[in-house]
């Protein structure tokens, strides 16, 4: 019978083997890594399809203002078009004198001659007032004679007032003799421009 000391290790004798501790467990990825890695492809997928979207985008906005220019010239062509028409009423004279024939209506200063008579509207289109007077006016015949007019001589004779803007005065010019008037020349003040109205 041997006898062993302590601390010595008896030999194998091919009885069952001594525990061996089982092979650590394989490592798994943790649930966080696995969020991180789902979000970091949603990320990448989300940049893909916006690069994709984004250039379409860029396209569409490229052609919307190669089209706009093209329609917007032609609006103010447009404009430009209607301008010359608007100018028409609006080249309106500042004065203007409107003329018809009418008997003559013997006045006070009448001294039995003949005479020739037109009545004349005058309008002031202007943003000023203008002198009407009888002595501003003149009577031209069919045959070119100028007659001055004659005062008092018809009792409906062209009153002298100051017509503001807008407002208008109806009155007759009378002539010495008897003749067919063609116009009648306004002539504001004696020295301003002239003014003629054609009588109808």
């Amino acid at each position: 019978m041997s006898h062993q000391h302590p601390g010595q290790q008896q030999p194998y004798q091919g009885g069952p083997a001594p525990y061996q501790p089982p092979p650590p467990p394989k490592k798994r990825m943790s649930p966080w890594a696995i969020v991180g890695i789902t979000i970091g492809g949603i990320f990448a997928l989300l940049i893909i399809i916006g690069i994709a979207l984004g250039g379409g985008t860029d396209d569409t906005a490229d052609d919307k203002p190669k089209s706009t220019p093209s329609s917007a010239p032609s609006k103010p062509a447009e404009k430009q078009a209607d301008a010359p028409a608007k100018p028409k009423p609006a080249v309106q004279a500042p004065v203007k004198v409107t003329a018809k024939k009418t008997a003559f209506v013997p006045g006070v200063l009448h001294d039995g001659g003949a005479y020739t008579s037109v009545q004349v509207t005058i309008t002031n289109n202007s943003n000023k007032k203008i002198d009407i007077n009888p002595l501003y006016f003149s009577v031209t015949d069919t045959a070119g004679s100028k007659h001055t007019a004659e005062l008092g001589v018809d009792e409906r004779q062209m009153d002298t007032v100051d017509l503001a803007p807008g407002e208008n005065i109806t009155g007759v010019i009378t002539g010495k003799g008897t003749f067919t008037p063609k116009y009648v020349t306004y002539v504001d003040g004696l020295i301003g421009d002239s003014v003629r109205g054609n009588v109808s």
